[in-house]
């Protein structure tokens, strides 16, 4: 380790300040800033072999390189010889614990080692590492020496011109996070805009994506934070925290979608969701009195709208107080919750985790909050207290294992009424009566957690995942009173990790088109960073919508993950009804599409709950190779407004959709069906190259189209080679569908498809009571031949017919053979579409058609 001479620490000194500055961070209360020296690690003086890595020294630095997997290793730099404690909030500790051996391998000019998969090495002059994959391509390289100023840090990569960047979490702006800079520090940020920073989560984890190979990047350090992409420095990216350890995880694709199981490998995945959460959602701040609630799920059922869950905001409280019920607005609170039971509503309700400051009343939470020592602390020993909407608040130390346990046993009354899921809002924790709207960052934590050193913290080592240990003792608890029932959880802040134990949303967006365009890239970063259960406020939640913009914004959120129309206190209605039988009748028939497509739906939550994989992706993530050039087409403008739903579903709405121009499609593979008509989609016609002229982004792609935007409709396209499963259609996910199951086939290259059912709310589902089913198809010369899989698991299926349409293929013969027997089944052509019905034994089956 070499101090820096006096000239080039004052050079130095000056642009760690500006970086500082530039990334928002805040000096006060931050202990070892003022008056420190600058220290670079720049020059290697030793080091050792491990079984599974290497360790390095530079004087008195010391870093150590480990691989847990072939293609993951972790990064810990600490600027004396003793690194941190070896704890994490967000990592999973058989994960953390995972080893592989490595080969060593050194030369004069550098030192590392290799696995199977990478190559790690390190200069011998300059401490620069350089992680590459086996046939040499640099994935990720230092650009200059790692900096420790007082208890910061900061850590400088090369940044290629051809390189992006996605994650980090609900981020507002494009979905790219190149060219931008961003704090993470979880804030209430009311009526967010575009430009707004920091936000309500804060996930250090980013993919990079260059020339098709990805690689993914997380900084497990939960003090305030921050990520710049070449806003500083045009050539570089580099991440840094205003204390806390260096410790990060690099982990290779080569395939975007390899880089999130990975990550969901180190920090857990979303537990399988309830089926109804993924029905429609109404919700207000606030449906109150109780009439007014039942009013409304009346009004959805009378005018057959397909919902299965019904919010109740902070109204419902005893003056804003949690875990209470305003007897007034609410005569019977448990009757009411009964009585939208009975009518397949799902109840779920706000619980803040601010506890009223009210001493001598006999409020329970308060007093039995008291009675275990559960709340948080100032420096002199007094429990903090802050305005929030009860007033005088006091708040959880949920960095104690005992104090979430206590919370848990808050939920034992509404569980017992039936309520059934919890919505944890204002935890980034928003206070009201402080400049920086949360609490100061000297607050005293009381860490007593299974796997950490017995400790205290200040609040701004523990304020970025306050939220996220809220949600757990909300999730925990639930498990714990109802062991049998998946609980479900709505959070607000989070951290990394965070998708084990809740759902989340976007925060308080607004009720303006540009916030309907800021959704899309959004809830993909989410998706991409953990949170595959995710959505935002439809229609908006500051301020009144626009008809227009609430039909569009419910015909969007259709085909995304939860679909929960929400407004703030004060604004017109959002109801889908509101504007009119002609608005509510397109409104109702997108939300009608969703639940026909609920096993399609619900498949996709499975996978995401073993692997990772968000319900809705970019493009990128399936197609990584969509580009003659191998460039993410998610970042072209024309496709800014497209996403995936599952591999197999590309909804294509426009990149503002406010504008009233004809707007370009990119696909990113060569045949795509329309969802609504099921006709294949037109190849455009060749155009001429233009000689010497640099291509465009659309000259990279196999297929596009042009689409003029209406009101009424949504472009959806299906990928070719797709099998979807659709069920008829429901109220709620709560009724059995009645009729057969219908598979839509989409003939093409790659032809498949897949099942999961299960009851949608138990856990059962881990004893093998459950349903899966595969599909596939393929075109012979003879003709085609669909391959029906038998029903594995215990779970009966509500069907016993199949429905098959088929889209882009067309009989010589129409006959029909059902496992080598000939079958009388009608075989109808409408539409471009070849239908018949089939009986479904479970025991799998092979249609040939001719």
């Amino acid at each position: 380790m070499r101090k820096c001479t006096r000239y080039y620490c004052s050079v130095l000194s000056s642009l760690f300040l500006f970086f500082l500055f530039a990334a928002t961070l805040s000096l006060q209360g931050q202990s070892g800033l003022v008056g420190s020296t600058t220290v670079q690690l720049n020059h290697l003086t030793s080091f050792s072999a491990l079984p599974n890595g290497i360790d390095l020294r530079d004087g008195d630095a010391r870093m150590q390189i480990v691989a847990l997997r072939e293609d993951v290793v972790r990064i810990r730099v600490s600027r004396s010889n003793e690194l941190a404690e070896d704890a994490s909030w967000a990592v999973l500790k058989e994960a953390r614990e995972s080893r592989v051996a490595v080969t060593p391998s050194n030369t004069r000019d550098a030192v590392g080692f290799q696995t199977g998969v990478l190559r790690v090495s390190l200069s011998r002059q300059t401490f620069a590492l350089t992680i590459s994959d086996r046939d040499g391509n640099i994935l990720q390289q230092d650009v200059r020496p790692i900096e420790f100023y007082g208890d910061s840090f900061r850590v400088y990569k090369a940044m290629p011109i051809d390189e992006h960047y996605f994650g980090l979490g609900d981020k507002p702006g494009p979905l790219d996070r190149r060219d931008q800079a961003f704090t993470l520090w979880n804030t209430d940020a009311y009526s967010f805009q575009e430009s707004t920073d920091p936000i309500y989560k804060s996930i250090p984890y980013f993919l990079t994506f260059r020339a098709g190979r990805a690689l993914g990047v997380f900084v497990d350090n939960t003090w305030r934070s921050n990520f710049d992409f070449g806003k500083q420095l045009p050539s570089v990216y580099s991440f840094g925290a205003v204390s806390g350890p260096l410790n990060y995880y690099v982990f290779y694709g080569p395939t975007p979608k390899h880089v999130v199981e990975t990550y969901a490998w180190l920090t857990g995945t979303m537990p399988l969701p309830p089926i109804w959460s993924l029905g429609y959602q109404q919700s207000r701040y606030s449906y109150s009195p109780q009439s007014r609630v039942i009013e409304v799920a009346d009004r959805l059922r009378a005018d057959h709208i397909p919902a299965d869950v019904i919010y109740l905001d902070i109204d419902y409280q005893q003056q804003n107080r949690p875990f209470t019920v305003d007897r007034e607005r609410f005569p019977d609170f448990p009757g009411m919750i009964s009585q939208l039971k009975s009518k397949n509503f799902h109840t779920v309700v706000i619980t803040d985790l601010h506890i009223a400051n009210f001493p001598g009343h006999g409020y329970s939470p308060y007093d039995t909050g008291i009675a275990g020592d559960h709340f948080v602390k100032n420096p002199d020993g007094a429990i903090y207290s802050g305005a929030v909407w009860p007033g005088p608040s006091v708040f959880p130390d949920f960095t104690r294992a005992q104090t979430r346990d206590w919370w848990g046993t808050l939920y034992r009354d509404f569980s017992k009424m039936g309520v059934a899921g919890f919505w944890n809002d204002m935890n980034e924790p928003s206070v009201f009566n402080t400049p920086t709207k949360t609490m100061p960052e000297d607050v005293v934590h009381r860490i007593d957690e299974p796997g950490f050193v017995k400790r205290t913290a200040r609040h701004a080592e523990i304020h970025n995942v306050y939220g996220m240990e809220n949600s757990r003792a909300t999730f925990d608890g639930l498990k714990q009173l109802n062991p049998d029932l998946r609980p479900f959880v709505l959070t607000r802040a989070s951290y990394a990790g965070g998708q084990r134990y809740a759902a989340t949303w976007t925060g308080d967006n607004s009720a303006t088109w540009n916030h309907l365009r800021l959704t899309t890239p959004m809830l993909e970063n989410l998706g991409l960073s953990g949170f595959a259960l995710s959505g935002a406020d439809v229609g908006g939640f500051a301020g009144t919508p626009q008809q227009d913009l609430l039909t569009k914004w419910l015909e969007i959120s259709a085909f995304q993950p939860i679909d929960r129309d929400h407004a703030e206190k004060g604004t017109g209605d959002h109801e889908p009804w509101v504007g009119g039988a002609e608005a509510e009748s397109i409104r109702r028939r997108f939300i009608e599409e969703r639940y026909r497509l609920m096993p399609y739906l619900y498949t996709l939550a499975e996978e995401a709950s073993r692997t990772g994989i968000p319900i809705e992706r970019p493009l990128f993530l399936e197609f990584p190779d969509a580009a003659s050039d191998h460039h993410p087409l998610d970042i072209d403008g024309q496709a800014a407004g497209e996403f995936l739903l599952g591999p197999d579903i590309l909804v294509a709405s426009p990149p503002y959709p406010d504008k009233l121009d004809n707007y370009g499609i990119e696909f990113p593979s060569a045949s795509w069906y329309d969802y609504w008509t099921g006709q294949l989609v037109k190849k455009p016609v060749p155009v001429a190259p233009t000689p010497n002229a640099p291509a465009s982004p659309a000259d990279l792609v196999l297929l596009r189209t042009w689409i003029h935007p209406e009101l009424a409709s949504l472009p959806v396209f299906v990928r070719a080679g797709a099998i979807l499963p659709i069920a008829p259609l429901v109220q709620s996910t709560n009724e059995t569908p009645q009729g057969p199951l219908t598979l839509r086939v989409y003939a093409g290259d790659a032809c498949g498809g897949h099942l999961y059912l299960d009851d949608g709310k138990t856990y059962d589902y881990k004893k093998g009571v459950n349903l899966r089913m595969d599909f596939d198809c393929e075109v012979t010369a003879d003709g085609l031949r669909l391959r029906l899989g038998d029903h594995k698991g215990s779970y009966p299926a509500w069907w016993q017919q199949i429905s098959v349409e088929i889209y882009g293929w067309s009989p010589r013969k129409h006959t029909a053979r059902l496992d080598g027997r000939s079958i009388d089944a009608a075989i109808g052509s409408s539409s471009g579409k070849l239908v018949l019905t089939i009986p479904d034994s479970g025991r799998g089956a092979t249609l040939e058609l001719e």
